[in-house]
């Protein structure tokens, strides 16, 4: 009753009344103009603006034909290797002998022109029939273009555009020092990649299974953008490292994916 026999006199008090109401603070008229200020630009950035997104992959860079792997048709031990690894070989060429407990000796060839990229095969190696004794990358040249394949997870490939740019951190060459080599989305596979599949084409059971490692991937064509440097293709810097690029070098892709506005990216 006290307080509010107080307020009663309050309000019957004249002498107060010829005072303007104040609403708000100066203070307070600040932050609710930068709120709404914040809010206006908020909401034109999210109808006129664009997200940009990515996936990244990992790949490797390679001649686009795939290898094959030599195995020994035959039992025994290996008495001469006949070509070193990373050279060019021609079809047929000879690559290593085989002598066999009953003393005939047994040339190994390759079936196709390419290039060396493993060669298991040492002097005096005792080896089973169907052994591996070398892989050879499938080429028509030493100037065969370079292309990078992607092992992309097959619930992200279909958001993968034709044509979308992709940056490759190339294992040999650190970005730090020459940035990043440049390509476009070719091909995207219709199937999942298999490991049995993925070895065949490259040649190597352990990049089968490290490339199959999270499930079975779908193959993914880049192709290299070509520019005037010293690997013959286009970097994120000016040169991009002074040395030819190796096929068979691992690479890690960031593909850049279609923009979209952001209030569409928020209800999807």
């Amino acid at each position: 009753m006290q307080f509010r026999q107080q307020a009663l006199s309050k309000l019957q008090s004249p002498e107060e009344l010829d005072l303007p109401v104040r609403f708000a603070r100066p203070q307070g008229w600040l932050v609710l103009t930068v709120t709404v200020l914040v809010m206006i630009a908020a909401t034109v950035w999210a109808v006129t603006g664009t997200v940009s997104a990515t996936l990244t992959a990992p790949g490797i860079l390679t001649h686009g034909r795939g290898s094959y792997v030599l195995q020994s048709p035959v039992a025994g031990q290996v008495t001469a290797v006949l070509a070193e690894e990373g050279q060019p070989v021609a079809a047929g060429a000879p690559l290593a002998r085989i002598r066999t407990v009953q003393g005939t000796t047994t040339v190994v060839r390759a079936l196709a022109a390419g290039r060396l990229t493993s060669l298991v095969a040492t002097i005096g190696a005792v080896v089973t029939t169907g052994a591996d004794l070398a892989a050879v990358e499938r080429t028509n040249g030493p100037h065969d273009p370079l292309t990078a394949t992607l092992y992309v997870p097959a619930t992200s490939a279909a958001t993968l555009p034709a044509g979308a740019a992709v940056d490759l951190t190339v294992a040999s060459a650190p970005t730090q020092r020459f940035g990043v080599l440049r390509g476009h989305v070719a091909a995207i596979g219709r199937t999942a990649q298999s490991r049995q599949r993925i070895s065949a084409f490259l040649g190597s059971s352990q990049l089968g299974e490290q490339f199959s490692r999270a499930g079975q991937p779908v193959a993914v064509l880049v192709r290299l953008d070509t520019a005037s440097t010293a690997t013959g293709y286009a970097w994120s810097t000016s040169d991009g490292p002074p040395f030819a690029l190796d096929s068979m070098t691992q690479a890690t892709a960031a593909v850049h994916l279609a923009a979209q506005h952001p209030i569409d990216w928020l209800l999807s």
